[in-house]
């Protein structure tokens, strides 16, 4: 009987929930795939088009020139173009992107070394730009064409419009400089440095786990400025988005419903309104973030901050063909990931997504 009725649901096109489940799965990693092959693919054509001769960064300009073939040869840049991508992607997917002329060091060592810096510094970021954005976003939406309104949106076209290292330069000048209240360029004071284990490569997590807080607030003194800079950034853009979505829910049926019920303003607004905002919010929120793990380089080179913004900055500036496209494939790859993570949560808090 079982056998028959699935029989039957089969050609009445009733598809099982576990099939469409594989089915979803499988077309998600083959889209995920594709887009990393198409990443590396692109990486790599930069690297073959960049006015940078690999050999001579690695042997020099006083090689001999048998010296020179040899290290052509050994690249495989001998090989044809398509040999040397196959060769590019086996050794990216060995987690191998050569070795760093500027720290000769293996530049994926270098990457899990800077990386934790953007990171603890870029997710701060974001919860700055999320704690204060959204309630401004939603305070401008709710007051729209009025003074609350038209602050708010004063307040984004300023964090749109400053260039960030005129900010970062006035910040240091004022708060550091004149008034003493933060700490200046670096994570830590010198004295302080490489006292702490790294464990997660996030001076703030460490020292926390270290029970240290002599560090941990000196580490919170070093960060709070670069991270408050690129929060408004991520402030201005959370706003305006914040905004734009809580009038189109503000002008829907069902908040006219709520309101007629009896419902007070508060719960209308920020609890059905703004309840339906989040479900768009949360790309948007994972694309601010991914822009700040990847677009605070000036940030971090005008606070010498050693993440991998600076990283690659020194190794484009050094002509360290490995170091600039291990950190562009790494920074691709977190864009892939969190692009990836917002629409899973997007499945979760939106049952209509599934």
């Amino acid at each position: 009987m079982t056998d028959t009725l699935g029989t039957a649901g089969q050609r009445r096109g009733v598809t099982p929930p576990l099939f469409k489940l594989a089915r979803a799965l499988a077309a998600t990693l083959l889209s995920v795939l594709l887009t990393i092959i198409g990443l590396l693919f692109v990486t790599f054509l930069i690297g073959r088009v960049m006015p940078v001769d690999p050999v001579l960064a690695i042997v020099g300009e006083r090689a001999s020139q048998e010296m020179y073939e040899a290290a052509y040869r050994s690249l495989g840049l001998d090989q044809p173009l398509y040999v040397q991508f196959w060769i590019f992607l086996k050794s990216v997917a060995a987690g191998d992107f050569g070795m760093s002329t500027l720290t000769a060091r293996p530049v994926a060592e270098d990457v899990l070394r800077v990386f934790p810096a953007t990171l603890e510094l870029a997710t701060l970021a974001t919860i700055i730009g999320v704690c204060f954005g959204v309630p401004m976003g939603v305070i401008s939406a709710v007051h729209e064409g009025r003074w609350p309104d038209h602050l708010v949106r004063l307040f984004g076209l300023f964090g749109y419009s400053m260039p960030v290292f005129w900010i970062g330069l006035m910040g240091l000048l004022v708060f550091y400089g004149i008034l003493g209240w933060v700490g200046g360029p670096g994570r830590l004071d010198i004295y302080y440095e490489d006292i702490i284990p790294p464990v997660t490569g996030m001076i703030l997590i460490d020292s926390l786990i270290a029970g240290d807080m002599t560090i941990f607030w000196n580490a919170v003194s070093h960060i709070i400025l670069p991270a408050s800079i690129l929060g408004y950034y991520s402030l201005a853009y959370i706003s305006r988005m914040t905004r734009s979505f809580m009038l189109e829910q503000l002008s829907q049926e069902y908040i006219t419903t709520a309101r007629v019920k009896g419902l007070s303003e508060r719960a209308v607004i920020w609890r059905h309104a703004l309840g339906n905002v989040m479900i768009p919010l949360i790309t948007v929120v994972a694309l601010s973030y991914a822009t700040l793990l990847e677009g605070s380089v000036l940030t971090e080179v005008i606070f010498a901050w050693p993440g991998i913004g600076q990283y690659i900055t020194n190794a484009l500036l050094s002509a360290d063909l490995n170091a600039v496209l291990g950190g562009t494939v790494v920074v691709g790859l977190v864009f892939i990931l969190l692009n990836l993570l917002s629409d899973l949560l997007y499945k979760i808090v939106d049952p209509r997504a599934r």
